[in-house]
């Protein structure tokens, strides 16, 4: 029997988490494709994708980039200490306005907020620290992690029931 997971009002089958796995793994396949695979039409293809993004499931397609070969070598982490949890709001504003931070997360644990940034090299990693980041006055203290490798990136897999 097909498991079924059921979000909002929206049950999603096997057919439904074989179409996302084929949009994550190429969010370009085309809907024809799949549904030759899948053995349905392209209008079922086409209804369910749709159903999704109304269901909030689906929310937008990505491109993935070698943002190394575009000259970002360092991938850094930094741990942020904010001087009150008030200024969280203030402090995330100003994280948006730095083009350098790629993520942000509010979280548990030692730090109010953890960061992705990515930098040419060391020296404007370190610049950006200084100069940008730490001038922010809402934060306390950070730490930087500077990742050496990433030889785990994937998504995850689709929940089952």
């Amino acid at each position: 029997m097909p498991e079924v997971v059921k979000i909002d009002d929206y049950e999603l089958d096997d057919v439904d988490r074989e179409i996302l796995k084929r949009l994550i793994e190429d969010s370009r396949t085309s809907f024809q494709e799949i549904a030759r695979d899948l053995i349905v039409s392209g209008g079922t293809i086409h209804v369910r994708v749709n159903k999704m993004k109304e269901a909030g499931i689906i929310t937008g397609s990505k491109l993935k980039v070698d943002f190394s070969r575009l000259g970002l070598e360092v991938g850094a982490f930094v741990g942020i200490n904010l001087r009150s949890a008030g200024d969280y709001k203030t402090v995330l504003d100003k994280l948006d306005a730095l083009p350098e931070i790629v993520e942000v997360h509010y979280t548990t644990g030692n730090y109010s907020m953890f960061v992705k940034v990515l930098a040419k090299n060391t020296k404007e990693l370190h610049l950006f620290l200084i100069e940008r980041l730490q001038a922010i006055p809402e934060i306390q203290s950070t730490e930087t992690l500077i990742s050496l490798d990433n030889p785990i990136s994937r998504d995850p897999e689709i929940p089952r029931a």
